[in-house]
């Protein structure tokens, strides 16, 4: 593809996505009130949206997206998004539609690039997709992958089942040689890949969404049960958390002037534990006794810490 076809190509895409866009904010629009809000926008140039157009790109949208744009048939005849839920839930369909809405927006603000400062992501995201196309095909993958533990680096043999993205950075779940269970593989610590001619066989029970299920972020450990936590969480950290939950479990089932109390239903593991740990006082274990004992064990060896290394 000629770099002119490619630039028509992501031109025609941000076309797509303003559509999406358009119909998605405002619920339900006529057809004549989405020709005038793309006439009014610099995407259009000046010119009409043809009715004939928008019908295929309406199909096109379908295709590459998986949203429906639909028509109501009746009434005003308007348009809106019929698997709307698609674009709220936390999948694929959601992510691709919203990465591209944020390219759309960062490529049409370049005159002031030195002022949107974006998160650093890891070079592992280069074996996305030769990682992608082996799940296609049940292909086995070469690796050498470096452990941060023994600090050395090992080449094996693994069967991709899948990947995940989490906090910046892309994790591959994959049964490896030797194992009778996936174990999970961070991209950026992969030296080398390359996809090899042996395939192997999926199992026909295995679900990604079952393996995590429970799992706060990446780790996924099945000694450790589901459980009902629950957390006091000071007003002004609430506030936050209210926002942007947790976990998808989230429930708040107290709430006052001073502080809330949340609950969720998941595997108390490390990285959770982590979290707690980022807001410092402004969270405090309530349920269950183990974990608040763990929690109050760290803060305890913290306190020691810095209690023997005063100046």
């Amino acid at each position: 593809m000629s770099k002119k076809d490619n630039e028509r190509g992501q031109s025609q895409i941000s076309k797509y996505v303003w559509i999406i866009n358009a119909v998605y904010q405002a619920g339900k629009i006529t057809y004549e009130e989405l020709n005038e809000k793309w006439l009014d926008d610099d995407i259009s140039n000046g010119k009409s949206l043809p009715k004939r157009t928008f019908d295929r790109w309406r199909e096109a949208i379908l295709d590459m997206f998986g949203i429906f744009i639909d028509n109501e048939r009746k009434g005003e005849y308007c348009y809106f998004i019929q698997n709307e839920d698609d674009i709220k839930n936390n999948g694929i369909r959601s992510w691709i539609f919203n990465t591209y809405s944020v390219t759309n927006t960062l490529a049409s603000c370049l005159g002031i690039k030195d002022r949107i400062l974006l998160e650093y992501v890891p070079s592992g995201q280069e074996y996305l997709q030769p990682i992608i196309e082996a799940m296609k095909e049940n292909h086995m993958l070469n690796i050498t992958y470096y452990s941060y533990w023994r600090n050395e680096e090992y080449n094996f043999d693994v069967q991709p089942y899948c990947v995940k993205l989490y906090r910046q950075r892309w994790y591959m779940v994959a049964l490896s040689e030797g194992y009778d269970e996936p174990r999970i593989y961070a991209l950026d610590r992969i030296r080398q890949l390359s996809v090899t001619d042996v395939t192997f066989k999926m199992p026909k029970n295995w679900s990604a969404e079952q393996y995590f299920d429970g799992c706060f972020g990446i780790i996924a450990n099945k000694d450790i049960h589901k459980q009902i936590i629950k957390l006091k969480v000071m007003a002004d950290q609430a506030r936050y958390i209210r926002d942007l939950p947790l976990h998808e479990s989230q429930q708040e089932i107290e709430r006052n002037d001073d502080y809330s109390i949340f609950q969720y239903y998941l595997r108390p593991q490390f990285d959770f534990v982590q979290e707690l740990l980022h807001s410092g006082d402004a969270i405090e274990v309530l349920q269950p006794s183990s974990l608040r004992h763990e929690m109050a064990e760290i803060v305890n060896n913290m306190h020691n810490i810095y209690n023997n290394n005063k100046s």
